[in-house]
């Protein structure tokens, strides 16, 4: 049989495969979650389901630091919110690659950063039957490997700390390396390289200059700015706008 005639992976089987590289983040990142939230005075159960119900990443590291510290939960509701808040720019993103199926709202509990970056790529690149399928298995496989990894973090988490003390210097930077991952490709294009560029630089510049809370939006907001100016500007000669 030759290649153009093979018949394709099963989307579920394509959604695994792609995002199998996210776990070498989500599990160090999960263990840690579940170390600290055992270590602030919450139970292993109680670890499990926050990664399961709030699925939040940094916002979940947020919502143990408060909850121990005795904060309000208006507030601890709130500051949540407010973190997450950036994902109310994600899903018009994806939604032109979305087909007609009740079962999408269902699954954007599954959409995180990495996910959404993942989606944002591939969604575009497959027939829309396939969508779904690729979509619900990338998102239950890195959900799953959160919870697990939280649960390993509760259970075991100090035992392999002290073990390998390097393992606990190591964690912290594994979801900032993996965001690296995933954005690095996107250096191959002048307008690409200009947004990132241009939020890299000033998100430095911000943090140096004190204002740690506010580089990351600001940041944000000048590369998507600058994404935007360029595309007006630069004209479609051979580059392909995404």
């Amino acid at each position: 049989m030759s290649q153009a005639t093979q018949p394709l992976p099963r989307p579920w089987l394509t959604g695994l495969r792609d995002a199998t590289p996210l776990l070498g983040g989500y599990v160090p990142v999960a263990i840690s979650f579940g170390l600290i939230a055992t270590q602030a005075g919450f139970s292993t159960w109680e670890a499990m389901l926050i990664s399961t119900l709030l699925y939040a990443g940094a916002s979940q590291f947020l919502f143990v630091g408060m909850v121990a510290a005795g904060s309000p939960l208006w507030l601890v509701v709130a500051m949540t919110l407010l973190i997450n808040a950036r994902h109310v720019v994600y899903a018009p993103n994806i939604a032109p690659w979305l087909t007609t199926s009740r079962t999408w709202p269902w699954l954007m509990h599954g959409l995180t950063d990495q996910i959404f970056a993942l989606a944002h790529s591939r969604l575009p690149q497959m027939p829309a039957e396939r969508r779904l399928g690729w979509f619900t298995s990338a998102a239950l496989l890195a959900w799953l490997s959160w919870i697990a990894g939280t649960a390993l973090g509760a259970v075991a988490g100090e035992e392999l700390t002290r073990r390998w003390p390097l393992l606990g210097e190591v964690m912290p930077f594994a979801l900032p390396a993996l965001f690296l991952v995933l954005v690095a490709p996107r250096f191959t294009s002048r307008r690409w390289s200009l947004a990132l560029g241009s939020s890299i630089a000033m998100a430095l510049l911000l943090t140096l200059a004190g204002l740690t809370n506010a580089a990351i939006p600001l940041a944000a907001a000048g590369g998507a700015v600058c994404f935007y100016m360029v595309k007006s500007r630069v004209p479609a000669s051979g580059e392909r706008h995404e």
